[in-house]
């Protein structure tokens, strides 16, 4: 599938996501904003290549969701739990997936 193809199929499904999201939506929990905020610790030596003993990439990576809701501690407790097990993003950095790079000559 290429890239076009691929944003014609997730079109909906992000539009659906943004109205109502989808673990809130299944515990019956309205929220009126949110925001989810990342931040990460990063050695820049290494990814400058000015320290071969830097690691390259984030150390740790906190997200925090700051939402606006009526819901009780009991509710976000579960909210959370839900968006920590469902989040695809999440569950690929503590999970991640075997990568393969190639190089290949243009016009070849």
């Amino acid at each position: 599938m290429d890239a076009d193809g691929l944003r014609a199929l997730q079109a909906p499904l992000k539009d659906r996501y943004r109205a109502e999201p989808a673990a809130a939506t299944a515990i019956g929990l309205a929220i009126r904003f949110g925001r989810v905020s990342a931040e990460g610790d990063i050695d820049f030596r290494g990814a400058l290549g000015v320290a071969k003993d830097a690691p390259v990439g984030f150390s740790d990576i906190r997200l925090t969701f700051d939402l606006d809701t009526d819901a009780p501690p009991e509710q976000l407790d579960t909210l959370l739990k839900l968006t920590q097990r469902d989040c695809v993003v999440l569950q690929t950095l503590k999970r991640p997936p075997v990568i393969a790079a190639a190089l290949t000559r243009a016009g070849a």
